[in-house]
């Protein structure tokens, strides 16, 4: 047994948290499994019926697949007959999944419809344990979550304070109605811990010093004379200014770079970094649509949201980010654009451009620390690892009706908060699972 007070304590987390095999089989179970939702994609990934995306709940693979009657389903992907993965294909559009290795097949609302040369069973096929096993699946305005916790909260109880973050990020990307996932994903294989994604996602601290190179570029144009360039404003002294880091709740946390960002013109499009061929560009879009263009190229560059829903979807600027535990110290992180159904093709087109920026020129620096971290926790000796920067900082911190609590943007109250409620999961003896059969 795990003594869970010593492992996460107020202002540090031991280093097993990240470094212990056994713990991390038991994250397997506990977070990605039976006391949380799982973000597993979005709608517009399996538009019409019979589509399907295969991916994963934790490590159990499982395919997200459109029914026949167009209900949103998670199947295990392992053929109930000797445990074989049914679909190999990352996507497509079938009625039913037949199993490579001994021809059994399934309809893809997961019951089982035969095997080949049935005779030799008897009357054993009919019973309803060949069905697939299923996750339970619930939507907040086309994402898809699952868990396997039957007897836990709602999918709207358990986004809590997060749901009007997530409703403004969807704004700003056209709504919930226009929003599209439908590009092919950006993709990084880490040599860390899952957790270190989710410390750094509203990490406000590590900016001026990890990105120095991005942030290098905005500072030759300022020396031009140029205004201020996205996330320039870390190197200014950020807790004087007007972002801030939340604690949401239910390990949902949040950074809000908009305040800082929304300077000048108050036009996002103007404080985005250079881009080749930007001035041409806005000129062919004024052009072209007038006063509307404006609206289209605010909506061409990044949300300057950082919300983190527990434990592995990311809103970070225009993208939706997954976070995808493959080992103790190895984990995958996704990056999927989004598009905007009925916007004119050179805004998403543009989009997709903005889109690629920070994962080639920012995440390699977060990837590079986050693989040293893991790497600097394989000593014994050194056992903790500090979250105190503004904990005894009470003045600083203010807590509204609802529980959210605020904090400068510097603050490590996100990752005290998150780990409270990792903590909390971890040490509840859980007796939730219970695989649904056929509805």
């Amino acid at each position: 047994m795990y003594n869970w007070e010593h492992l996460v304590q107020e202002d540090r987390v031991h280093r097993a948290v990240y470094t212990d095999p056994q713990l991390f089989e038991e994250e397997m179970v506990q977070i990605y499994g039976r006391s949380t939702w799982v973000y597993l994609a979005h709608e517009s990934e399996i538009p019409k019926v019979n589509d399907y995306k295969t991916g994963y709940l934790g490590k159990r693979p499982i395919i997200i697949t459109r029914d026949q009657k167009g209900k949103v389903r998670a199947l295990f992907n392992r053929c109930t007959h000797r445990g074989s993965t049914l679909c190999r294909m990352e996507k497509g559009n079938s009625k039913q999944f037949a199993c490579p290795y001994h021809g059994w097949n399934f309809k893809n609302d997961g019951s089982f419809i035969g095997a080949p040369w049935p005779k030799a069973y008897g009357d054993q096929l009919h019973s309803p344990e060949f069905n697939l096993m299923q996750v339970r699946v619930e939507t907040y305005k086309g994402l898809i979550f699952g868990t396997l916790n039957e007897n836990g909260p709602s999918l709207d109880e358990y986004l809590g304070n997060a749901k009007e973050l997530i409703d403004q990020w969807m704004y700003h990307n056209g709504g919930p109605e226009r929003l599209r996932v439908n590009s092919n994903a950006h993709r990084k294989l880490m040599s860390c811990n899952w957790k270190f994604v989710y410390d750094n996602a509203a990490d406000g601290y590590h900016v001026t010093f990890s990105h120095r190179s991005l942030l290098g570029i905005n500072e030759r144009y300022k020396e031009e004379g140029i205004e201020d360039k996205d996330m320039i404003y870390f190197t200014q002294k950020p807790d004087d200014g007007p972002m801030y880091v939340q604690y949401l709740g239910n390990g949902h946390i949040f950074l809000d770079q908009r305040p800082a960002h929304r300077g000048g013109d108050g036009s996002m499009w103007n404080q985005q970094r250079p881009q080749p061929g930007r001035e041409v560009f806005e000129e062919q879009m004024i052009d072209k649509y007038g006063e509307k263009a404006y609206r289209y190229l605010d909506q061409a560059v990044g949300s300057q949201m950082n919300l983190t829903i527990f434990p592995n979807l990311l809103f970070v600027g225009n993208q939706i980010q997954v976070i995808e535990p493959i080992a103790v110290d190895k984990t995958q992180i996704t990056w999927y654009a989004t598009t905007i159904d009925g916007y004119p093709d050179e805004i998403n087109n543009l989009r997709m451009r903005t889109q690629e920026d920070f994962p080639a020129f920012g995440e390699p620096d977060d990837v590079t620390n986050w693989s040293e971290g893991q790497r600097g926790l394989s000593i014994p000796e050194a056992e903790w690892v500090f979250f105190n920067r503004g904990l005894t900082l009470t003045e600083t911190h203010h807590e509204d009706a609802n529980g959210v609590i605020t904090a400068p943007v510097t603050d490590e109250l996100p990752m005290r908060g998150y780990f409270n409620e990792w903590k909390r999961i971890m040490s509840q003896a859980s007796t939730a699972t219970n695989y649904q059969s056929i509805k």
